[in-house]
């Protein structure tokens, strides 16, 4: 059963699901694109079940952003929209495909590849659409490449807001993502400083990642706070985004340095709930989304640690990475 547009949920096996589970009270956690067919969703299963439906209404960004409060009031939770990060007994993750068809971008993308050994990216939503692409591009003449990822990918090359170890594991000469927005093939470049094609099924585009904005950006964020004094180190309470031990370790060494340097625990990280931290500059151990989606917003710099590590002397410029969640 198709309820929102492009993507596929089985309403259906979700029913089986709740009667087979016996649960009385089950929640629904979706992304801010899929929230519009949450009532619709959640009546669904009342109609075909005698359980109670709870929908969060708060802001879910990844896997990485479960409803905690959720999860304690109900005995069975429906995360859309991403695949399975945590380990957790009553969450069930529902991927939601994409039954876009992806193949006249791919076609469009074959003219502008430069290299012949090309790796094959994308989202959960389209992975398993990447044997198609890989058709495509071996008839055009291309060898191909899907990499296999670390523990927090669930297929063969995925990639996620925080993690593209997918790209690490295969030698190739330029990356093909196929996916919406710039985010995730602009960690991809930055990660690995290869060339990469972002072709967009959903608005039939194809561009080259261009790296010297985004860069210039960030040395510019580096530069205007290395002779800053007090830093907030920030760590989200989302469990798939809590990196205590990171922002330990980094405020230890900002201390040895002679700076400033305290803890702020929150789990929504916005530009008003800093506003009353009278910082110098920030560092975000959360989503690494925050410090490039969101540069400029906030009302002090927003680094990432790599990025902090050059203001404290223990990485060098040229150093640079993107910050990612691994195992």
């Amino acid at each position: 059963m198709k309820l929102i547009e492009n993507f596929d949920i089985d309403l259906e096996s979700i029913v089986n699901m709740v009667i087979q589970e016996k649960a009385t009270k089950v929640g629904l956690q979706l992304p801010e694109g899929f929230k519009r067919q949450a009532m619709e969703i959640a009546g669904y299963i009342e109609d075909n079940t005698d359980a109670e439906t709870l929908i969060s209404g708060n802001p879910c960004y990844g896997a990485c952003d479960l409803d905690v409060q959720l999860i304690k009031d109900t005995d069975l939770v429906f995360h859309f929209g991403h695949s399975r990060l945590e380990p957790s007994e009553n969450v069930v993750y529902i991927e939601a495909p994409s039954h876009l068809d992806i193949s006249d971008v791919v076609f469009q993308a074959a003219d502008k590849l430069k290299g012949k050994r090309v790796g094959l990216l994308t989202t959960v939503q389209h992975v398993h659409k990447l044997e198609e692409v890989r058709k495509i591009l071996e008839e055009k003449g291309f060898e191909t490449i899907i990499g296999e990822g670390d523990g927090r990918i669930v297929h063969p090359g995925q990639v996620l807001g925080c993690n593209f170890s997918a790209a690490y594991d295969i030698t190739c000469e330029e990356y093909l993502y196929i996916g919406g927005g710039k985010f995730h093939p602009l960690g991809i470049a930055l990660s690995t400083g290869k060339p990469v094609l972002c072709a967009n099924p959903f608005t039939s585009s194809i561009e080259h990642i261009d790296l010297k904005q985004i860069m210039k950006k960030r040395y510019a964020a580096i530069a205007k706070t290395m002779e800053k004094k007090k830093f907030c180190i920030l760590v989200s309470t989302k469990p798939g985004q809590e990196r205590m031990e990171l922002a330990r370790n980094i405020r230890d060494i900002a201390r040895e340095k002679g700076k400033e340097a305290y803890i702020v625990t929150m789990d929504l990280i916005t530009p008003d709930q800093l506003l009353q931290f009278q910082a110098d500059a920030y560092v975000n151990t959360a989503c690494p989304r925050i410090a490039i989606d969101e540069a400029g917003r906030f009302p002090a710099p927003m680094l990432t640690p790599p990025e902090f590590e050059i203001i404290l002397g223990i990485r060098e410029w040229e150093e640079l990475v993107f910050d990612e969640i691994r195992e």
